[in-house]
């Protein structure tokens, strides 16, 4: 692990207390519905139907593993280099007695066999958090089985452009769309160096690893908002904000 890798995963460590300390608002989350968005599960209603094994790469708090078990996941098995979210999201899986497991590790360089997952899982501030999109794409295409699927939903490209102003959209001044990398000013990577990949690039890179795309939508809507009372004009309907994508490895 680099430097800045190294620097990352402690901001992520950090950030990472927030899901002990509200462990039990996340139970609670958990218990319940709407885990993953309506739109995920339109998308992988095929995939879902056939009780498939699981890869979720960098899981975070897992409540989208208990959400992807909830809708017909055989098993989940959940991927994170903070021991401390990995840790939390094992706990809340086994209170509530779900199939999902966890290992720390590093992504790409994930410890798990050839062809293990039916569907690898990710996204939701994940992409950002490499810096060679296509040995992520190698790895997660590693571990999808002939017939099996890649799915991710993630923030577009584009939001790292966007200033949070309320009364109208802006570009940042000191962000490119074209850039190789930005420092995170915001919750939950303050201070972290986050990887900067265009729509094209990461396309590109899941068809370079052997898979077919599928799907490709982008949506208005971001996939996280603090949660606080800021309302940004970015989000109101008129740019990129998030997007999906599902590909599938050839038999």
């Amino acid at each position: 692990m680099d430097e800045v890798v190294a620097g990352n995963r402690v901001v992520w460590e950090q950030a990472s207390n927030k899901h002990i300390q509200e462990y039990d608002e996340l139970l609670e989350q958990a218990r319940g519905d709407g885990l993953l968005f309506e739109r995920e599960l339109e998308l992988l209603a095929p995939v879902l139907a056939e009780r498939p094994i699981v890869v979720h790469l960098q899981s975070g708090h897992g409540l989208d593993d208990i959400g992807l078990v909830k809708a017909g996941a055989q098993s989940v098995t959940g991927v994170d280099y903070s021991s401390v979210a990995a840790g939390a999201a094992q706990r809340r899986a086994d209170e509530l007695g779900l199939a999902c497991r966890y290992t720390v590790a590093e992504v790409p360089g994930v410890p798990l066999e050839d062809g293990c997952a039916d569907l690898v899982y990710t996204g939701k501030g994940a992409l950002i958090w490499m810096r060679d999109i296509d040995a992520w794409a190698r790895d997660a295409a590693r571990l999808v089985r002939p017939g099996g699927h890649l799915f991710v939903y993630e923030a577009h490209p584009a939001v790292p452009l966007w200033s949070w102003d309320a009364d109208e959209p802006r570009v940042r001044p000191d962000r490119s769309y074209f850039a190789e990398s930005h420092i995170n000013d915001t919750f939950p990577g303050n201070g972290a160096q986050e990887w900067q990949w265009t729509l094209g690039q990461i396309v590109t890179a899941v068809s370079r690893a052997g898979l077919q795309i599928q799907v490709l939508e982008e949506y208005a809507e971001p996939f996280w908002r603090p949660q606080d009372d800021t309302n940004a004009a970015a989000w109101s309907g008129r740019l990129p904000n998030s997007y999906s994508l599902l590909a599938r490895k050839p038999l």
